[in-house]
């Protein structure tokens, strides 16, 4: 998912410059932090004649989490299938969320009692890991999508990035910016994330949002160039937090819902 200005980073001065730096006007639409949001994405990487396999499957899964949703264990759940693909990377995911670390494990525990987690083509699967992320920044649109466009930008903190990096990047920089988009009708959700199972090493969170169309990609392109001048400390003021080795991005495209 790489874009020409990935969230700040593309214009990052080197620069310690501390968030108090900020604008006053910046400052003013500050973010809350929100209960707890886990999320459950399992990745494959499916060989390309089973392409069309996976989409039956993924139609099978609906029953379960069909049920979850309705009955307040889930929020949102989807599959999505990447369209920027690396060696070593997912073909194809599938997730789901909850408003607790309860919510997921009984939803996976019930795919692991059924037969669908024995499908053929999850069978065919080269390679496959699973993440569980937590969020407290984080909103939707209700409803269900197709062909929504899934950006994910992963970040790696600098070893002395200050221990609330994340929460004061997310309320003074990141998620008015999205907050804006989301009521535009540009994103139908978004949400900033780290590692609740820690199966990498700490120091590392994604921003994720969901562009309702194509062209919402070009919405938010324009839209983070546009705080970049309106604000030109916020720049430096991400990058002095974050390693610009660190950073990666993700493009995919899939459907879901949300409660």
């Amino acid at each position: 998912m790489n874009r020409l200005r990935s969230f700040f980073v593309g214009i990052c001065g080197v620069a310690m410059i501390s968030l108090s730096a900020i604008p006053s006007v910046a400052q003013t639409a500050e973010a809350k932090e929100k209960p707890a949001m886990y999320s459950y994405v399992s990745n494959w990487q499916i060989p390309r004649a089973q392409w069309a396999d996976m989409e039956k499957a993924n139609t099978a899964d609906k029953a379960i989490l069909d049920k979850a949703l309705a009955d307040g264990t889930l929020v949102g759940y989807g599959n999505d299938e990447n369209l920027v693909h690396q060696p070593d990377g997912e073909t194809h995911d599938n997730w789901w969320a909850s408003m607790s670390m309860a919510g997921l494990i009984k939803v996976l525990d019930q795919f692991y009692a059924s037969s669908n987690i024995a499908s053929p083509v999850l069978a065919s699967a080269t390679k496959h890991w699973d993440l569980v992320f937590v969020s407290r920044y984080y909103n939707w649109k209700p409803g269900a999508w197709k062909s929504g466009y899934v950006h994910v930008s992963a970040y790696k903190l600098k070893k002395d990035a200050p221990d609330d990096a994340v929460e004061s990047l997310s309320k003074h920089l990141v998620v008015p910016m999205l907050e804006k988009l989301l009521a535009d009708g540009a994103i139908r959700e978004y949400e900033i994330d780290t590692e609740a199972i820690h199966t990498s090493a700490p120091g590392s969170f994604w921003i994720v949002y969901i562009a309702s169309a194509p062209e919402g990609l070009d919405t938010v392109t324009a839209a983070i160039t546009d705080s970049l001048k309106s604000s030109p400390f916020a720049g430096p003021a991400f990058g002095s937090m974050t390693e610009s080795s660190g950073h990666r991005d993700e493009l995919l495209r899939g459907e879901g819902v949300y409660k």
